[in-house]
């Protein structure tokens, strides 16, 4: 038994700020956000829309577009790293939205991993019989955790939500995925706060990103776990159709592509319109491309990730 995916959905709030949006704010330009980073804008959740709000609105063009109902859905997976609430989790906040009950709804944290990290968890829970259609979100909302007063960061993340419907089949969809983690790494890219952090005890988290630090071992460990990937399925570079990256950095994204010898025509570009949106931003860009003609049926898509913490990823995927 295997998975496979049948729908896709994405949402993005109304709220744009562009690059001279930020221009007035901070000592910064278009420019050179542009030249560094590749983000020309980024979308922002109004203050009533919380992350179950904008993961519910994608998930349900996701089963639309899998030509479903919500209960056909017997798992509901989350990948977050800016919940509404401590709990309940934003799966159950979704799955309550959806107006369904019952099967196994919950979240997991592993930043901007989370939605590589959930794919290949719907992945087992389908294999091993346990569920016969997942919705699998990734979802955020990285402005409630930026510190605007940052040029660093503040430029780089936006909200955002995408999803994907995975049902049970006969035929390999979901061929294979490699996860990773490094926790000797997470200062590098971490949240300043937390729950029961008593040294900063009332303090908002914020992003904290030690930025040259990150490109660094974001390039290594995703050009590693790519070979990987491709080793232990015994695939060779020329068999990936498209490259489904994680929309941190134009440059990260390009220095994966060379990894793989892919000329940037078949990778899928989303950064520019949307920042990083952690979690969000490999099905948000899987999205775009199935919906623009890019990625047809048959296609062999590889999907990769990385995040605080250290963690990173990846999904080989026969769509």
């Amino acid at each position: 038994m295997y998975s496979r995916i049948i729908g896709t959905g994405k949402y993005l709030p109304d709220r744009v700020l562009s690059n001279l949006d930020l221009e007035k704010t901070l000592d910064t330009s278009d420019e050179w956000i542009q030249s560094r980073t590749g983000i020309k804008r980024r979308h922002i959740a109004a203050e009533n829309q919380a992350t179950s709000d904008l993961a519910y609105e994608a998930a349900r063009v996701a089963i639309d577009d899998a030509g479903l109902s919500p209960h056909d859905i017997d798992l509901i997976l989350v990948g977050t790293a800016t919940p509404d609430l401590i709990f309940p989790n934003v799966a159950c906040l979704v799955q309550k939205k959806l107006g369904i009950k019952g099967m196994a709804a919950f979240s997991l944290e592993a930043a901007c991993s989370g939605f590589v990290y959930a794919l290949n968890i719907a992945d087992h829970f389908i294999r091993s019989g346990q569920a016969s259609r997942a919705l699998v979100i990734g979802a955020e909302c990285m402005s409630r955790i930026v510190d605007w007063t940052d040029r660093e960061t503040c430029v780089l993340f936006g909200d955002g939500a995408g999803a994907v419907v995975l049902e049970k089949g006969d035929k390999p969809g979901i061929i294979g995925s490699k996860l990773a983690a490094d926790g000797s790494r997470g200062d590098l890219l971490r949240a300043s706060t937390g729950i029961t952090d008593t040294e900063n005890e009332g303090k908002s988290p914020t992003i904290q990103m030690k930025g040259n630090e990150v490109f660094k071992l974001a390039v290594k460990t995703l050009g590693s776990i790519v070979d990987e990937i491709l080793e232990e399925n015994q695939l060779t570079k020329d068999a990936i159709d498209w490259l489904v990256p994680h929309q941190a950095n134009f440059r990260i994204i390009q220095a994966t592509a060379r990894r793989l010898d892919m000329p940037m025509e078949r990778v899928v570009l989303t950064v520019q319109d949307h920042g990083n949106t952690s979690a969000a931003s490999v099905p948000m860009a899987l999205d775009t491309a199935i919906r623009d003609g890019r990625i047809q049926r048959g296609h062999l898509l590889l999907l990769e990730a990385f995040g605080g913490g250290f963690t990173w990823g990846a999904n080989l995927v026969r769509f």
